[in-house]
C-alpha cells in the first residue's frame, strides 16, 4: 500500500491510499481509496467515473470499476508499475528509472497525444483541468498515462468557454483561468507546456530553495530564451547525452503552450506534430508566457483592492471545488453543468 498527500492549489491537503490488488481474472489493479475526509465530493467522484469509463486511449488510465458506499469511495484502475512523473523524474526520492532523452521524448509525445485525443476526438470534448506531473503515471514500458479526472469538464463544441470556479494546482494554472475562471482547452495546453519544460529540465516548476531569480521555472525559461541560452536548462543528469536541437525545440514548444494570450497557444494536435518533427516550429510566434509572479502580484493587488473597497463584488478564484452554478459564455443558452445519474459503474474485465 502507498499513501499519498495531494497538495492542491487551494492549500488543503487531500489524502488517499493506493493499494495493489488482483482481480478475479488475474489482472493486477490499483485501488484508489479516498479518505473519509476527502475534499473530493460526490460530484467530482462521479465525474471521474463517467469520464474515464467511456473513453479509452493508450495514454489514458483505464478504469475497471468503482464502489460507493456511505462515505467510502473507491476507484479500481489498471496497475501502473512505475508510479508518477512527480515521484520518479521530479521527486527527491530514489528512483531506478533511467530517464534518458529517448524516454523523455516518448513521455512528452505520449502525454500530448492523450490530450489531443481528449480535446479533439472525444465528443463533447474534455478539458482535464489538472495536467501536472503527479497526474502522469508510467507503465512498465514507461508509456505515460493521464490520470485523475475528478476535475474534468465535458464541453460541447458550441461553447466558447465555461466560466467556473477555479480548481487545479498553482504553477500549472493558465492566467485567464486562474484570474477570471474562463476554462477552455487552452488551460490544459498551458499546463502541458509547464509539464513539458519540467520533463526536459528535470525540475519542478517551483523551487523556493533556489536563488530568487531561479525559483520559478517558466520565468527562468523565458529569461534564457531571450538570452538564447536555453540549452543551459536541459537536465544535467543527461550528461550531455541528448539531441541539443530537439531539446531546445521542446522547450520552445513549452513556451508556445504557455503564452499569456490563450489564442496564441497551439492546439494539442499541432503540438504533437511539432514534437515529432512533422511540423516546423515558428519561433516568431513565441511571445511572453503567463508568469506565476505576474499572477501572484495580481492576486495580491486584487486582495488589497477588495479590502479597501468592501462594497465591490470580487470573483472567487480559490474555491475548494466546483459549484453547480457554472455558467456559459455570454450569448449561449445551454447549461454548462454536466450531471450524471449513476453512482455505480462496473465494467467486465
Amino acid at each position: 500500500m502507498q499513501r499519498f498527500i495531494k497538495k492542491p492549489f487551494f492549500g488543503v491537503d487531500e489524502e488517499f491510499d493506493v493499494h495493489n490488488g488482483r482481480l478475479k481474472n488475474g489482472k493486477i489493479a490499483a485501488i484508489k481509496v479516498l479518505s473519509a475526509e476527502s475534499r473530493q465530493g460526490a460530484k467530482e467522484f462521479v465525474t471521474e467515473i463517467k469520464v474515464i469509463s467511456e473513453i479509452q486511449h493508450e495514454n489514458l488510465v483505464k478504469l475497471y470499476g468503482c464502489c460507493v458506499e456511505d462515505n467510502h469511495r473507491i476507484l479500481v484502475y489498471n496497475y501502473l508499475e512505475n508510479n508518477s512523473l512527480c515521484q520518479t523524474l521530479l521527486g527527491s526520492g530514489h528512483s531506478n528509472i533511467q530517464f534518458n532523452w529517448k524516454t523523455r521524448s516518448k513521455i512528452c509525445i505520449g502525454i500530448a497525444r492523450g490530450l489531443a485525443f481528449l480535446h479533439e476526438e472525444v465528443k463533447p470534448y474534455i478539458v482535464h483541468r489538472d495536467i501536472k506531473a503527479s497526474n502522469i503515471l508510467l507503465d512498465r514500458d514507461l508509456t505515460p498515462k493521464i490520470s485523475d479526472f475528478g476535475l474534468a469538464k465535458l464541453i460541447p463544441a458550441n461553447m466558447t468557454h465555461v466560466s467556473t470556479r477555479v480548481a487545479g494546482t498553482i504553477g500549472y494554472l493558465a492566467p485567464e483561468y486562474a484570474i477570471r475562471g474562463q476554462l477552455t482547452r487552452k488551460a490544459d495546453i498551458y499546463g502541458f507546456g509547464v509539464l513539458l519544460i519540467e520533463i526536459v529540465t528535470g525540475r519542478c516548476n517551483t523551487n523556493t530553495r533556489l536563488p530568487v531569480g531561479e525559483q520559478y521555472l517558466l520565468e527562468r525559461t523565458w529569461e534564457l530564451y531571450e538570452r538564447r541560452e536555453l540549452i543551459a536548462l536541459v537536465d544535467a543528469s543527461l550528461n550531455g547525452d541528448f539531441d541539443a536541437e530537439e531539446a531546445c525545440r521542446y522547450l520552445k514548444i513549452g513556451l508556445l503552450c504557455t503564452q499569456d494570450t490563450p489564442k496564441l497557444r497551439p492546439s494539442m494536435s499541432s503540438v504533437v506534430k511539432m514534437l515529432t518533427g512533422e511540423k516546423d516550429l515558428n519561433e516568431k510566434k513565441i511571445t511572453k508566457p503567463g508568469l506565476i509572479s505576474d499572477f501572484i502580484d495580481l492576486k495580491v493587488r486584487s486582495s488589497d483592492k477588495t479590502k479597501s473597497e468592501p462594497n465591490n463584488t470580487s470573483y472567487n478564484a480559490f474555491s475548494s471545488s466546483d459549484k453547480d452554478n457554472s455558467t456559459m459564455s455570454p450569448g449561449t443558452s445551454a447549461s454548462a453543468t454536466m450531471t450524471f445519474n449513476t453512482l455505480y459503474y462496473d465494467r467486465s474485465t
